[in-house]
């Protein structure tokens, strides 16, 4: 019989807890006595695990709550070197787990402290926010044993803010709040006791949550890391039978489809997304036809292109006034999408004209799809010979360029240098290399 290698990720955070081998066994009979199965683990037990024995089933998740206890931090099967629940139904353990591993990796450790305090300078412009800084001290040093809907309206605020500070400076910075948040607040938020209305309200905040991580994961460019994001909100939008979510979400991986130019299947979860959502209002009906329009135009659909198209303008007549920000479709956004369709088309004025009607509706808390789209607006002018025009577009996206820390910008501007290479001869452009090259980091430059 082949000798197990050790278990140096169980190990390490033995090492970490301080604690002898008759301790930590201890512990994990202590917590056996609590949930009603008393255990008599002694030293020799623990010596086996460090080596590589895996415990029984039933008593994994024993020495992760111990692990977690002790370090006051989650600790997952994963990151403790033993296998993962299978189970991930109603979002189960291996779900949650799931979330804490993922936003784990997704918090840069060197920054980890920084990430924190900014997090809860972000708490501080929640409303009630001593309360909202309350409760996140209490669910991370383990004093929150049972949430109520104070707690999801913490989470629904708080994943507000988030948004907000995305769309306003990017996701470079906002990212890594929200998974600290999502490992450090909502994971033990969803392994609380709760009743059962709370409990799947907090499944449909978590849900929320991870699909804006995800969202800014994509923007990032960081797009396999999107796609776990995008499935854990999924998984978490069910659980909850939370219909907006599963296809607010779905549409999300359309769009992440449809700009990496996979069309078709851009359209199929355009379509689940359209499909999941049969009683949405005019404004999500807007949402997600124009979405799908832009997917049947990209693989040369025309008809279902246009179809849908109309489909989005007549819904967005319909819709009431807009609301808040946060997972809203506007005029700008529509116009953004004719624009879309009308460039798959061949229609290429046609897609500048939309664009810049896009821009003049945008609303200017949306800085950087700004940012972006008058990039992409500027490459589209100077594609139809409007070189002096393009440089005026490609101004403006320099004037919000340097508050806005988003891959998808720097890749507009870095592509910006590329574009204007070839007619440096011409005033204008060579102006706007000059101010941009005194502008951007250096790395774009290449």
């Amino acid at each position: 019989m082949q000798t197990p290698e050790p278990n140096r990720a169980l190990e390490r955070l033995f090492r970490e807890t301080g604690w002898t081998l008759r301790r930590f066994a201890q512990e994990i009979n202590r917590i056996g006595t609590e949930r009603g199965t008393p255990l008599k683990y002694r030293e020799p037990s623990v010596h086996q695990w460090l080596k590589g024995h895996t415990p029984k089933q039933a008593v994994r998740p024993l020495v992760v709550e111990a692990l977690s206890r002790r370090l006051a931090r989650p600790v997952t099967h994963a990151e403790a070197g033993l296998p993962t629940p299978a189970d991930t139904s109603d979002a189960g353990p291996g779900t949650v787990e799931g979330i804490i591993d993922l936003g784990r990796h997704d918090m840069d450790p060197s920054r980890r402290s920084v990430i924190g305090a900014s997090l809860f300078t972000v708490a501080l412009a929640v409303p009630n926010w001593p309360d909202v800084v309350g409760r996140m001290e209490a669910v991370q040093t383990g004093a929150t044993q049972r949430i109520g809907m104070p707690e999801v309206d913490m989470v629904i605020a708080m994943t507000e803010r988030i948004s907000e500070l995305d769309d306003q400076f990017g996701g470079r910075h906002a990212r890594p709040m929200a998974a600290s948040f999502l490992v450090n607040s909502v994971a033990p938020y969803l392994r609380a006791g709760a009743a059962e209305h709370v409990r799947k309200a907090m499944l449909s905040a978590a849900a929320d949550l991870c699909y804006l991580t995800g969202y800014m994961a994509v923007d990032e460019g960081l797009h396999g890391l999107a796609q776990r994001y995008y499935v854990k909100a999924l998984e978490l939008a069910g659980a909850s039978e939370d219909h907006l979510t599963y296809c607010t979400t779905l549409r999300g991986m359309s769009v992440q489809a449809v700009d990496l130019g996979h069309g078709a299947k851009a359209a199929r979860l355009a379509d689940a997304a359209s499909a999941a959502s049969p009683q949405a209002g005019p404004r999500m009906r807007a949402f997600l036809a124009g979405q799908q329009a832009h997917a049947y135009a990209q693989i040369g659909e025309r008809g279902n292109a246009l179809l849908h198209l109309r489909e989005a303008e007549v819904a967005m007549e319909k819709a009431e006034s807009r609301g808040k920000p946060f997972g809203s479709y506007d005029p700008a956004a529509l116009n953004y999408h004719i624009s879309q369709v009308r460039h798959e088309l061949g229609d290429a004025r046609g897609a500048v004209g939309a664009l810049q009607q896009a821009d003049r509706l945008r609303f200017s808390i949306y800085r950087r799809t700004r940012v972006h789209r008058r990039g992409m607006l500027a490459e589209r002018q100077l594609a139809i010979g409007h070189l002096e025009v393009a440089c005026a577009t490609w101004h403006q996206a320099l004037d919000d360029y340097p508050m806005v820390q988003s891959g998808r910008a720097d890749d507009r501007i870095k592509a910006m240098f590329g574009h204007l290479r070839p007619y440096l001869k011409n005033a204008a452009a060579r102006a706007l290399y000059e101010r941009a090259r005194g502008t951007v980091p250096s790395r774009l430059l290449t």
